[in-house]
């Protein structure tokens, strides 16, 4: 028993480890996200946790050919923030193929743990955050990984081929709704940074 608890200690540590060192690579190469920093930071110099991944959400233009899914899809353009309805009808008016959707999404974090009893304390907290989604994606001795994501999201079709399929003031009221929703997830992001940083001094 005591040996199977050293080696879960140890994957811990060394997947905690790896992890840490790609964080400060990205914040050094300015690719990390920067609404998630200061979080994300803050775990990785606690004992009993660490982040392997994070977004903090986006406003973007998605670019599906006939019969691919999101996952064979390419970014047409991409905010991590509120978007003008401008910026979205003159990406619309981009050379484009197939589908564009305009599609909000929200924060997705994943956090690991070295213990049930340690990721169950962030599915509390995720709670008090007021952040609906969330669970264990792997659970196994040293390594429990939770994923935790955002509610707030939307996502339809706007250009098909050269055609584009708004009108403009619709085009306005959707980027308005985006843009409220992008503003709610950023409020829940610093809810959640809150708690999670009380929760694992």
């Amino acid at each position: 028993m005591e040996k199977k608890e050293n080696t879960a200690k140890t994957r811990f540590q060394m997947t905690k480890k790896r992890h840490s060192e790609t964080l400060e690579k990205a914040i050094k190469e300015k690719k990390a996200d920067s609404e998630f920093m200061g979080l994300c930071r803050a775990i990785a110099k606690t004992k009993n946790f660490f982040t392997s991944s994070c977004c903090s959400g986006r406003i973007m233009l998605l670019e599906l050919q006939p019969g691919e899914t999101k996952k064979d899809a390419r970014f047409h353009k991409k905010w991590h923030c509120t978007v003008k309805t401008k910026e979205v009808w003159n990406a619309l008016n981009e050379t484009s193929s197939g589908e564009l959707w305009l599609r909000m999404e929200p924060l997705i974090l994943h956090i690991g743990a070295d213990s049930l009893e340690n990721a169950n304390k962030i599915l509390d907290v995720m709670k008090k955050a007021g952040v609906k989604r969330g669970g264990l994606i792997v659970a196994k001795p040293g390594k429990f990984l939770l994923e935790l994501e955002g509610t707030q999201r939307m996502s339809l079709p706007v250009k098909s081929g050269k055609k584009i399929l708004v009108e403009k003031d619709f085009l306005e009221l959707l980027v308005k709704k985006a843009n409220e929703k992008m503003k709610k997830n950023k409020k829940t992001i610093k809810r959640l940074e809150k708690e999670i940083i009380k929760a694992v001094k």
